[in-house]
């Protein structure tokens, strides 16, 4: 009995070595860092969608669970689609974690 496990070892131990290397490295832990990755600074986006025509002036937060935006424009159907498009492909949110909300006309530090 024991030639033959000496057997298998001896035909199948590269394999079985390739296994247990892929295992373990299973069983080390990823970097959570990475997860964020995809939580992009909030103040870019905000310069960004800034630029854009039709946008105005607009506000950003981005949490782990969506975004939302507040900017004069989103009265406008259009306006609303390309800031959808373009937080969606910044940030990796998609369309149903997207909030875009319109800008109630007071501004920035104004009451």
């Amino acid at each position: 009995m024991n030639d033959k496990w000496k057997t298998l070892w001896e035909q199948y131990r590269y394999p079985a070595l390739v296994l247990l290397l892929g295992l373990l490295i299973l069983l080390i832990p990823g970097n959570k860092d990475a997860a964020d990755s995809t939580l992009l600074p909030k103040d870019a986006l905000a310069q960004v969608l800034a630029h854009a025509q039709g946008v105005g002036e607009v506000e950003v937060l981005i949490s782990e669970t969506g975004v939302v935006v507040v900017c004069e424009g989103a009265d406008r159907a259009q306006t609303k689609l390309d800031i959808l498009s373009a937080v969606a492909s910044y940030t990796g949110f998609g369309s149903d974690k997207v909030t875009i909300l319109k800008l109630d006309g007071k501004g920035r530090g104004q009451k």
